[in-house]
């Protein structure tokens, strides 16, 4: 496979991504449509394992899901920018604690965009616990599977 194709399937990956927080479209359908891509193109048998292995967590992260309450983040005062926070809080945590830092900075990306919006920690922290009980947890669930997979896919391209 080459640089312009695993940067196309990165591509793919990384709009899923956006796509996990973004209200109505598939982003782990996305995720795993770029692997699918990825391993039908590559050569190597590593390939394959990511793929079955995306498969299996997506399927796990669909049944954790619907164990969690239904999204009704709008209705909780959600906003896109606190999905932007609590997105690039995930990516960083995920980055700088490998895998397990995504928790953390999933909700820290929220209580950091509620506190800057409303000035004082305990309104921030019941916002958040508002917002991770109306669907925060099952979009964080999502994008922390989204992320593992993404994770799997670039360190079998890095060293695979």
């Amino acid at each position: 496979m080459g640089v312009w194709d695993l940067l196309l399937v990165g591509l793919v990956l990384l709009l899923g991504l956006c796509g996990v927080l973004v209200p109505g479209v598939p982003g782990s359908w996305l995720v795993w449509a770029a692997v699918l891509w990825w391993a039908l193109t590559a050569t190597q048998p590593v390939s394959w394992w990511v793929l079955v292995g995306a498969t299996l967590a997506l399927f796990v992260s669909q049944v954790v899901r619907w164990a969690l309450p239904p999204r009704r983040l709008r209705a909780s005062g959600a906003t896109p920018r606190m999905g932007v926070y609590a997105g690039a809080g995930a990516f960083l945590g995920f980055v700088l604690i490998p895998v397990l830092g995504a928790i953390p900075g999933f909700m820290g990306g929220i209580y950091l965009c509620e506190r800057l919006r409303l000035g004082r920690h305990g309104e921030a922290m019941a916002a958040l616990r508002t917002a991770m009980r109306s669907g925060g947890s099952s979009v964080l669930a999502e994008l922390f599977t989204c992320l593992l997979i993404t994770g799997a896919w670039l360190g079998a391209v890095i060293w695979g």
